[in-house]
């Protein structure tokens, strides 16, 4: 029997629910055995019926004990729920204590429970490499619900964005100020804002500035659903049940099988996440055939939900793989008080056709520096364009540049400005294929 053979033997037996089989699969992903990448594709063309569910906020925030209480609820409506818990792993071996079992003890021998706990092994994102194939693994296997709790994560650990279908991020009273409350990163992701510890003093305040936050954000995508702050007591039960009807009525919304169809997004929504200012798409496009991909579509697709681009007119005239042409015709709403064309809006045109060229792959590319300099002033009446293109792209960096033109009546070219940018990326880049144009 060849290695293939063996891994579809053994993937057989995780369709027919063996747990033990389920058990020596999760130890070959989270090992990487050779040949455990045909495992995950037979897996994930079985997987999409389970509603996965991620559990994320700052170290001691009680993320395992609101998966506890969680779990507990849905054994008791009679569900099947599998749980992966990520812990973090040692700088010096590499291990971890995987202690988030501890607390979940109550419910290890139900035979309706499956809990296993993973080390982050070093992996940025608040997950572990092996997270996504387990998920597909307790999916495939016949569990209706998967918790998935991420190592103790701060604002830029964003990567169960891509993996859940409803992301809870929590937040315990008093870990900072109004100016914590609304900034970018991780509070973006929610779909639900649970204040955790709820009994303890500036609870309230909490939430009050998290509605704040959400009131004040502009909500891109947010289609349906709008983001909900609930007030939470685990170990008291105090809020959970309120907690559950709100995830449930998120998935009757939303669907499953966001990480299976592009990320981001359920399958019944058939777009792109967003991540703060240009909506993004995320790292589980990147296995797909880019042949197919109308790239121009999708960046149009993108620019159309981001409020900068909507509100000063911008238009996307070309996009391709790590490229994208953004343009506009300038206005009085772009003009400042010498007459010529707002700095501001120079350094927003270039920074959309970074940010859409950056993303165009798919995985979430967050920007980590910029630098613009400026050589000649728009008019009213001029037309901007900023063309973006892939200079360098490593395995977490990639290094753009824009230059932005201005077209006169007369029909001259003229460089306005250069700007260049670094974002960090996740995901790999896929095949590159060709610009499409707008027609």
């Amino acid at each position: 029997m060849g290695a293939t053979d063996s891994w579809q033997v053994l993937v057989s037996r995780v369709l027919a629910g063996d747990r033990r089989a389920i058990a020596r699969l999760l130890s070959r992903f989270d090992d990487e055995a050779p040949g455990y990448e045909v495992a995950a594709r037979l897996l994930a063309e079985h997987a999409g019926r389970a509603h996965v569910v991620g559990i994320t906020g700052v170290p001691g925030a009680g993320k395992s004990t609101l998966v506890n209480a969680l779990l507990g609820a849905w054994l008791a409506q009679g569900s099947r729920v599998g749980v992966i818990a990520i812990d973090p792993s040692s700088p010096l071996h590499g291990g971890a204590v995987l202690g988030d079992r501890v607390r979940m003890g109550e419910h290890g021998a139900h035979p309706n429970a499956y809990i296993r706990s993973f080390s982050a092994r070093g992996a940025l994102g608040g997950l572990s490499r092996a997270t996504r194939a387990a998920s597909d693994c307790l999916d495939a296997a016949g569990f209706d619900k998967i918790l998935v709790e991420t190592v103790g994560a701060g604002q830029s650990e964003t990567d169960i964005m891509a993996l859940a279908d409803t992301r809870i991020v929590l937040c315990p009273p008093g870990l900072g100020d109004e100016v914590q409350a609304i900034k970018a990163g991780i509070l973006e992701i929610a779909d639900l804002l649970a204040i955790t510890k709820s009994d303890l003093p500036h609870a309230e305040a909490t939430a009050r500035d998290l509605k704040d936050m959400l009131a004040l954000r502009r909500r891109f995508a947010d289609g349906d659903w709008r983001t909900r702050v609930i007030p939470v007591h685990a170990p008291a039960g105090k809020g959970v049940d309120k907690l559950l009807a709100a995830i449930e009525e998120h998935r009757s919304i939303r669907g499953c099988g966001r990480r299976l169809n592009g990320g981001g997004r359920s399958a019944d929504d058939g777009g792109p996440a967003t991540t703060g200012g240009v909506a993004t798409e995320t790292d589980a496009t990147a296995g797909r055939d880019t042949s197919t991909v109308d790239w121009l579509e999708r960046l149009q697709s993108l620019a159309a939900r981001d409020g900068t681009c909507s509100t000063l007119g911008f238009e996307v005239l070309e996009g391709g793989a790590g490229s994208a042409t953004v343009t506009v015709l300038l206005d009085a709403r772009h003009i400042n008080f010498f007459g010529s064309c707002h700095g501001g809006v120079v350094f927003a045109l270039a920074d959309s056709a970074f940010g859409l060229a950056s993303n165009s792959y798919g995985p979430v590319a967050a920007a980590i520096d910029a630098h613009i300099t400026f050589s000649a002033a728009g008019r009213k009446g001029d037309r901007l364009v900023a063309r973006a293109s892939e200079l360098k792209r490593g395995r977490t960096l990639a290094v753009y540049r824009v230059d932005v033109h201005r077209t006169t009546d007369d029909g001259r070219e003229e460089m306005v400005s250069t700007f260049t940018g670094t974002v960090f990326v996740r995901g790999s880049k896929p095949d590159p294929m060709g610009k499409t144009k707008a027609r």
